[in-house]
């Protein structure tokens, strides 16, 4: 096999000839773009400290922080379709999980409320500002970069590289990347990277370091590809709805119809390859999983 070392993971190895060269062609195709033509991803947000600044609703009102934080999502398992929406986002917070950030950068120059400086005399009691993030900025308790995407992507990926609208505004934590459209409705973007083009993609660009989970940095999740033009696609309510039932192969199934055949101009083989590719590269990596947990 040749193997194109300076731009091409050794992952490629475990391809043959033919899926290779596939690959390579598609990537070459005026039919695709990767998905920094449509979109930029970002990491979330980096505190410094996650057990100080990212609270329950509890936690919010016992220590009198109302006004003082943003929702949050803090954990992969939290976006259970395409979208994530606000009913989805205070259900989890009145399940007690871990969605309120504290955010003060828009208390700037105001005077502290005494509930909210006891707060922050706690976290230095805790030693929390001598944290590396936290003893760079000033003041320590200001986390950077808080901002609402248009939703997000998966930084870690047991299965396939999920796409998630943002309808809650909410922004997340560096344990998930997030999304922004360059100018094309966000649902248009998201809706067209659920087919096997994209998740065979995401094999190649990811690394996988063990535990049978694929990681995708911002620079490796921008490379994604996707069809250059955005056309339909199965519509992203059915998207979500198919996704949280455990439905997913049956999108993946409607948008090779939809976008790869009836848009891009792939034929049914071409689609069933592509698949494969997937399915082969992501059974691999599971697979490495289940051999480390039995050694």
């Amino acid at each position: 096999k040749t193997i194109c070392h300076d731009s091409e993971k050794w992952l490629k190895y475990f391809l043959t000839e033919r899926e290779i060269s596939f690959m390579r062609e598609l990537r070459a195709s005026n039919a695709t773009a990767p998905l920094s033509t449509h979109a930029s991803v970002d990491v979330g947000v980096v505190t410094g400290k996650n057990e100080f600044f990212v609270l329950t609703a509890e936690q919010v009102e016992e220590l009198g922080l109302n006004g003082y934080t943003a929702p949050l999502v803090s954990r992969s398992l939290h976006l259970k379709g395409a979208c994530i929406g606000k009913d989805d986002w205070q259900a989890m917070a009145a399940s007690g999980d871990r969605v309120h950030l504290l955010d003060l950068k828009h208390r700037r120059g105001a005077k502290l409320s005494a509930a909210l400086a006891r707060y922050i005399r706690h976290g230095e009691d805790q030693k929390v500002h001598t944290g590396y993030k936290c003893s760079i900025r000033e003041p320590w308790y200001e986390v950077p970069s808080v901002w609402i995407p248009d939703g997000f992507l998966f930084r870690q990926i047991y299965d396939f590289p999920r796409v998630v609208l943002n309808q809650a505004e909410a922004t997340s934590t560096d344990t998930i990347h997030r999304l922004t459209t360059n100018g094309t409705e966000p649902e248009r973007v998201i809706a067209n990277t659920y087919t096997w083009l994209t998740a065979a993609s995401a094999e190649i660009e990811g690394r996988s370091y063990g535990g049978g989970v694929l990681e995708l940095e911002p620079t490796e999740a921008e490379r994604l590809l996707m069809p250059a033009t955005l056309n339909g696609a199965l519509p992203l309510t059915d998207c979500d709805r198919l996704t949280r039932a455990g439905r997913l192969d049956e999108v993946l199934e409607d948008n090779a119809r939809i976008v790869l055949m009836g848009h891009m101009g792939l034929s049914r083989a071409d689609c069933l390859l592509l698949r494969d590719i997937w399915v082969k590269m992501r059974d691999r990596r599971k697979a490495r999983s289940k051999k480390a947990r039995t050694a």
